[in-house]
């Protein structure tokens, strides 16, 4: 990431590189004018005739090089060329600059500028699963970055930020990329400066913060299983997935009552009833259980940016009418669901029916509470508790796909 600098000191260093620009060409127009002055002193001068020579011999040498160049270009002036429209280029892009536009993605060279960047996966530090204190009444609003990450450009309002980090993005160059389709892209420019906000291609997939270690364990799971990469499966193949998995981990295959399960698992990754699921929401699913297999709850409290912990402060502090810092049970789990409120296309509120998230397995934290007892919905739940509990739902609501990502095996 480049150095962020404001409006002000981009228009003072504009200034600064135009006076240059300036004074370079101005050199360059005023250094021919003195050669043809001393040449027109010699003509007009009554000195000896030796000095002469020289300035004829010079133009004698002029006159076979201006000759040969025109005969074929030669090697250093074919290298001036594409500085030259390098050279023009960069002055137009200044120009956009100083008027508030800046560089526009299509005039960047993709092949030098626009290059996917190299994923590096993060390692467990000594203290990962000690708790981490996040204060209440201390608010954290972060500021968004002021240009592209991808081609580290600045231009005013045609930046889209994700709603997770503080990553702003170009729809240019993330189309250059390849990392949004067509359709991906409007829904971004819909979305982005909106309540219900996007997710960049960081934050969206949540198999990023797996370590090696963890995606090793993964992977080998999806070989063995003979799952293959970049495709979807369908729900036999599901099936057959959570078969083996339950095979190799418990020594025993599913029951009849755990195979309704998995498809209704099937039913919550295809909300939009295409018959299979995609490989970017199984992989989200998939990398969701691994967490919750090998992290702890404070472990994956560390995982959550100043954006989202902010957004957890501002639903624990609506619910919390009282102001004495402890909410209960049942309003934790209404704000579990608050944040899977990207899947109401028509709302921009985070009350939403959990009637809009698909159908969810009683075992799980956000189901219906028919059966729960009401000693359970009642049990205080301080911020420290919530922040902890929450993580998971949190983290699961970072996609874009309005899959339901919280389902985990039993």
């Amino acid at each position: 990431m480049g150095v962020l600098m404001s409006k002000k000191q981009q228009v003072e260093k504009v200034q600064k590189c135009n006076a240059v620009v300036s004074a370079f060409q101005a050199g360059i127009k005023d250094r021919p004018a003195p050669a043809k002055q001393a040449d027109g002193e010699v003509e007009d001068g009554e000195g000896p005739a030796k000095p002469s020579a020289a300035p004829d011999k010079n133009t004698q040498e002029a006159e076979r090089e201006e000759t040969d160049n025109s005969a074929g270009p030669s090697t250093s002036h074919q290298a001036s060329g594409p500085a030259k429209d390098e050279c023009k280029a960069n002055q137009e892009s200044w120009s956009r600059l100083r008027d508030g536009k800046g560089v526009e993605p299509e005039d960047l060279d993709k092949s030098h500028q626009l290059t996917p960047p190299a994923f590096v996966r993060p390692k467990r530090e000594a203290d990962d699963d000690q708790p981490v204190e996040v204060e209440l009444e201390k608010k954290e609003q972060p500021p968004s970055d002021e240009m592209c990450e991808v081609c580290e450009v600045w231009t005013a309002d045609d930046l889209y930020p994700c709603r997770i980090c503080t990553r702003m993005f170009h729809d240019g160059c993330l189309r250059e990329l390849g990392y949004l389709r067509a359709e991906a892209l409007q829904e971004m420019k819909d979305t982005a400066h909106t309540v219900t906000g996007w997710s960049c291609y960081y934050c969206d997939n949540l198999n990023l913060l797996l370590t090696e270690e963890e995606m090793y364990s993964l992977l080998e799971t999806f070989k063995q299983c003979k799952i293959i990469p970049e495709s979807c499966l369908v729900s036999d193949e599901l099936l057959q997935y959570r078969h083996f998995v339950s095979k190799q981990q418990f020594d025993k295959d599913l029951t009849d009552e755990q195979e309704e399960e998995v498809l209704a698992q099937f039913a919550a990754l295809d909300p939009e009833k295409k018959g299979h699921i995609e490989w970017s929401d199984f992989l989200y699913f998939e990398s969701m259980a691994v967490l919750r297999k090998f992290r702890t709850e404070n472990s994956m409290v560390r995982l959550l940016t100043a954006k989202e912990r902010n957004n957890a402060r501002s639903v624990f502090l609506g619910l919390d009418l009282d102001k004495d810092g402890v909410i209960t049970k049942a309003e934790c789990r209404q704000a579990q669901q608050s944040w899977f409120h990207k899947l109401s296309k028509d709302s921009q509120s985070c009350n939403v029916s959990i009637s809009h998230v698909g159908p969810i397995c009683e075992s799980s934290p956000a189901s219906s509470g028919s059966e729960r007892s009401k000693t359970e919905d009642s049990r205080p739940v301080t911020w420290e508790d919530f922040l902890k509990e929450s993580a998971i739902y949190i983290l699961a609501a970072r996609a874009n796909s309005s899959a339901m990502h919280i389902r985990l095996p039993l």
